[in-house]
This record gives C-alpha cells, sequence and structure tokens, in this order.
C-alpha cells in the first residue's frame, strides 16, 4: 500500500466532495490568493489567512486527500505513520500547542518499558554495557559535529561532511582498543548509529551532509511526542476552519505564470522595439512562448480516443486566451486544463518536486540564485517498512533489535554514483543491509528504517519480496528458524510518490542556510509592488527547522502574514491563546 493508497485516513477525501469543488469552482476563478498544496505548509497559510479575515483563497492539492506528508493508516489495532511519525519537542511547537488545544496528547504519558538489543550477523547479542559504552561515545562525536556551527571552529584539513568528522573521531577512538575483536565488534555498533543518522537527517550517506551547517537545525527540548490517535489527526481542527468549497483536490498545477503585468505592458507598448528593456523583453519572450508551449503540451498527454483529445484541446485554447488577456499578476494553468487567477500565490511544493520541475513549473523560469539553491540542497528518501504477524515472537522485554552487518557492503552506501549495471547489480544483492533495526510497534507490529539509494531501490520491489528478506533477516539475526513470515507488510515510497518525490531536506556538503533563504525569498511582478507575488513556504524554507512539520507549518503562517500585513500599521491577529504558555516563555527568554 501506498502514500496516496491512504486516502480513508484524511477528513477531505471524499470524491463526492472533490466533485461539488469542482462545480462550485467553475464560475470562480479569480481570487486574492492560490495556495498550491494542502500539505502543512499549505494548511496553515490558508489557516492564518481565514482567522484574520481573508476568504478569498484557494487550495489546489495534486493528491485526493489533504496532508502531504502526514498520513496515517490503520495496520491491524494500531494506527501507524507512513509519513511524519512524531512531534520533535514540546517548548515553542505549534503543532505541540495545536495538539494539546484539541485534546490529542495525553498529559498522562506512561513510558513504556524500551530495551534496545543489538546483534552481529551470526546471531550473538552484545553485551549492553558496550553498546552503551559506544552509543554514548557516538553522541559525544556528533554534538562535537554541531559545535562547528554554533562555534564558528575550523574543523580538520580535508573534512567537509559530518560522516568524515566522524569516521575520524572513530578511528581515533577505536586506536585506544587493543583487541582486534572488540575493535572491530565496535566498529560496527557504529557504522550501524551512521545508517540511523541518515534516517534522522534524509540522506544517503552522512558523507553528503555539510559539516559546518549541521548545527543550523534548531532542536527544540521535550523529546518525541507520538499522537495516540495519529499524526493524522492534527489535520482535523486545521481543515475544520476552511470551507470545503475553498479546497481543491486531485488537481495538480502544471505552470506557474507570474510577472503578468510586466509581460502585458511590454506587450501592449511594443516590447519588441529597441526602447524596451532587456528585463521586459525577456518576460515577454517567455509569456508568449509559454502561451504556445502550454498550448502543445496539454494536448499532447494521450488520454484515450479523439474526443478527449478535442476537450484537451478546448481547455488548452481556453488557457491560451486566458494567458492572453488576463490582467492578474499571477495565472495558475493546472493538468486538467483549469486556469486560475490570483493577485498572490503560496507555493508549498516539495523541494522533491520543485529539483524536478522547477525550470518548467514557473514563467518565467525562477531567477538563477533559486535553482541554484534548489540544486544545492538535499532531498533524501527515508521509508518504513511495517510487518504485521498474527501472534508476538519477540521476547517481550526486547523493544527493538539493532542489526550489526559485518564489512563495509552497507555500511556507508559503497555503492557506485551512476546508475549503472554494477550499481544496480550491487543494489539487488545489498540493500537490505541498509535496514539497521527493527523496532516494536506493538507485540504483533514490527517497524524498519532504510534511506537513499536503497529505499529507492526497496521501492521497485514487491512487498511479498522485502517480507521475504525481512523475515530472513530475524531469522538470521535471531538465531531463530521459527520466526514467522508477516501476514501483511507495507512500505512506503516517498521517492516514486509523484507529489513528494523524496522525504525531507538535508543541507549537502557545499550548501548552506542561505539556500534555504533563497528558496523562501518571495517574487515579485515588478518592482513597485508592495506584496510579493509568488512567496515560497514548506519545510525546505524554515532556515531552522528544515525537515519538520512544525518548520513547514511555521513557514505557512509566515508567509501568510506578509500578504496580510497592511501598507500601513495595524493590529494583525496572531495564532495565540491562553494555552500559548510556551511562546510566551519563549518570548521572555528572547527579550
Amino acid at each position: 500500500m501506498s502514500e496516496d493508497g491512504a486516502a480513508t485516513t484524511s477528513n477531505k477525501t471524499a470524491e463526492t466532495m472533490n466533485n461539488d469543488q469542482q462545480q462550485q469552482q467553475q464560475d470562480k476563478r479569480k481570487h486574492k490568493v492560490i495556495i498550491v498544496g494542502a500539505g502543512m505548509a499549505g494548511l496553515s497559510s490558508a489557516n492564518h489567512l481565514a482567522k484574520n479575515g481573508c476568504t478569498d483563497f484557494l487550495i489546489l492539492e495534486g493528491r485526493n486527500r489533504v496532508g502531504g506528508r502526514i498520513v496515517s493508516i490503520d495496520m491491524g489495532s494500531q494506527k501507524i505513520e507512513l509519513g511524519a511519525n512524531w512531534i520533535h519537542g514540546v517548548l515553542g511547537n505549534p503543532m505541540f500547542e495545536l495538539a494539546m488545544q484539541h485534546g490529542l496528547i495525553s498529559i498522562i504519558n506512561i513510558p513504556k518499558p524500551h530495551k534496545v538489543v543489538a546483534a552481529t550477523e551470526d546471531g550473538k547479542q552484545v553485551p549492553f554495557q558496550i553498546l552503551q559504552e559506544i552509543y554514548e561515545a557516538y553522541v559525544c562525536f556528533l554534538r562535537r559535529c554541531e559545535e562547528y556551527f554554533l562555534c564558528q571552529y575550523l574543523p580538520p584539513p580535508d573534512i567537509h561532511s559530518v560522516g568524515e568528522h566522524i569516521n575520524l573521531e572513530v578511528e581515533l577512538y577505536l586506536n585506544g582498543v587493543d583487541c582486534q575483536k572488540e575493535k572491530h565488534l565496535r566498529k560496527l555498533i557504529f557504522d550501524c548509529l551512521l545508517k540511523r543518522e541518515t534516517c534522522i537527517t534524509g540522506c544517503h550517506s552522512m558523507d553528503e551532509i555539510d559539516l559546518l551547517e549541521l548545527g543550523s537545525y534548531t532542536e527544540l527540548q521535550g523529546g518525541n511526542i507520538v499522537l495516540p490517535s495519529g499524526y493524522s489527526s492534527i489535520l482535523k481542527p486545521l481543515c475544520d476552519n476552511l470551507p470545503n468549497e475553498n479546497v481543491v483536490l486531485s488537481c495538480p498545477v502544471r505552470r506557474i505564470h507570474w510577472k503578468r503585468k510586466a509581460a502585458l505592458r511590454a506587450a501592449s507598448s511594443g516590447a519588441a522595439a529597441s526602447g524596451a528593456s532587456d528585463t521586459i523583453l525577456e518576460e515577454d519572450e517567455d509569456d508568449g512562448n509559454e502561451s504556445d508551449d502550454s498550448d502543445r503540451t496539454v494536448t499532447e498527454v494521450p488520454i484515450g480516443g479523439d474526443a478527449q483529445g478535442t476537450a484537451d484541446e478546448q481547455k488548452a485554447t481556453a488557457a491560451t486566451k486566458i494567458l492572453k488577456t488576463s490582467t492578474a499578476n499571477v495565472v495558475v494553468e493546472c493538468e486538467n486544463g483549469a486556469v486560475y487567477e490570483a493577485d498572490h500565490v503560496i507555493c508549498t511544493l516539495p523541494l522533491g518536486v520543485l529539483k524536478e520541475q522547477s525550470e518548467t513549473l514557473f514563467v518565467p523560469a525562477l531567477p538563477q540564485y533559486k535553482i541554484e539553491s534548489i540544486d544545492s540542497l538535499l532531498f533524501g528518501t527515508v521509508d518504513k517498512i511495517f510487518l504485521e504477524y498474527d501472534r508476538p515472537f519477540l521476547n517481550a522485554t526486547i523493544s527493538e533489535i539493532m542489526l550489526l552487518w559485518d564489512g563495509q557492503d552497507g555500511s556507508d552506501g559503497e555503492a557506485p554514483d551512476e546508475t549503472q549495471e554494477p550499481d544496480g547489480q550491487w543494489l539487488k544483492d545489498n540493500w537490505y543491509k541498509k535496514i539497521y533495526s527493527f523496532s516494536k510497534v506493538s507485540d504483533t507490529l514490527l517497524l524498519g528504517w532504510i534511506s537513499g539509494r536503497e529505499a529507492e531501490y526497496m521501492e521497485t520491489l514487491s512487498h511479498e519480496i522485502v517480507a521475504e528478506r525481512c523475515t530472513e533477516i530475524l531469522r538470521q539475526f535471531l538465531k531463530d528458524p521459527f520466526v514467522p513470515k508477516p501476514k501483511r507488510c507495507v512500505c512506503t515510497s516517498w521517492r516514486k510518490q509523484p507529489f513528494s518525490r523524496g522525504s525531507y531536506t538535508a543541507i549537502a556538503v557545499g550548501a548552506s542556510q542561505d539556500d534555504i533563504d533563497n528558496i523562501a525569498q518571495p517574487l515579485y511582478s515588478s518592482p513597485h509592488q508592495s506584496k510579493p507575488s509568488v512567496l515560497f513556504a514548506g519545510e525546505h524554507t524554515h532556515a531552522n527547522f528544515y525537515s519538520t512539520v512544525h518548520g513547514a507549518y511555521l513557514s505557512g503562517r509566515t508567509a501568510a502574514q506578509i500578504l496580510l500585513t497592511p501598507d500601513s500599521p495595524q493590529e494583525i491577529v496572531m495564532e495565540s491563546d491562553s494555552s500559548d504558555l510556551s511562546s510566551w516563555i519563549q518570548g521572555i527568554a528572547l527579550d
């Protein structure tokens, strides 16, 4: 089952509702604000607009559900998260405050017993004392990496990534261990923890993560909170504030045409003449060419039958006509032929989608600095493997089993970068060695994590093949040939999903917080505009909370607030109430 197959988990996924929306929107094609994407950033923007009296907005969502990378499904008696898993931190976290406000968190939290065991390929368990010793050393090494950003230290020569720095520390640490066998065992634990870190960070290897920027991510205090009713339960209070007709599902956006007024001025005043500026000439050319191109690309989609082709041609003609005559700041063209006009667009498409479509999605193209920053940042793949069983088989006291794979095969992603035959063969033989552990969700439900190219390869396999391989792994590491086969296996496929194209953002070697700020930078149609035409939101646009739901939420609120800010000073309603204690405390701390 894929993420998009979990439509039943969302409150606004009914097809009848979508049909009603489409009908109601036929007569209303002009809006003050269009929000592209109904993930957390889009919903946050819409809520902030609605709470401040702006209801003339429309959310266009490609999926048949809201929530984006937040999606839960029922598996047995459990609610499992296919995407976002935890509320990361309590103090100053708007997601925690929202969940508390709507009774989604139990204040009385009884911690479950947590016993982690680590086993080698021959089924031998590592003494807990060694596991604890290596874990504490590893955490220390990771904290030192974070200090480079916080304290502006200079790293050792030729050390640019987190992976390189940790491996250097590991090498120095292991030099103090005389016994080769003991040294090897400790190295396996370090390798396993580095694999775990790739799932936390969202990358293929920690060698990809910039050392000087690791500390740019701000961790909120309070630990990770799980919502008993599933993370997607937080979507309901956000959706309750939005009228149904303001959300259009199953409506992917094809093109966002901006700089409309400048282009039209150029066309009407003979911009091709020598008197026109280079900028206006360029905009006019882009706009004119795109009108022709949109006419062509819409009709190129083979959906079947001459009648469908004729319908597509009619849609394309209508789109071209609006594009040529519209005086709106922005015109948004959808895959289904619908065309919407707006004063402003808030684009919340994930970084993975921007990486794939940024050069064709915007007309004229995005400024070069934005395209370079989109390319520079990392948008890795992290997938989950859920295994459901008829009966419990793991020792009741064990909550997680760490898999200490021998050798370098699976530890740091040694496969070639190019997608050539050797790489494909390597992945076929070794993909499963990137699974660093299996943890208990319940007595009859296990969860495995996998990242990077191995995760992408797993997405090409059937769930049956994945389940078989996981059974072999468990039998091997537990030294138990009677480990049962799961009755059900669910694997996520975030890289394959067309509306995510990956999991979350990380800062790659050579990139920085500046790249996040560059992507977040709004676009103006002309120098005289008081408000931008195109704004950007999403976890990839928050310089401190990238990769998190609260980062997406705050970025969406910020984008909406920019549009709400009046030209003259005036009071704005912020989402604050008596329960917002942590923000109040943070305010005191900042002052």
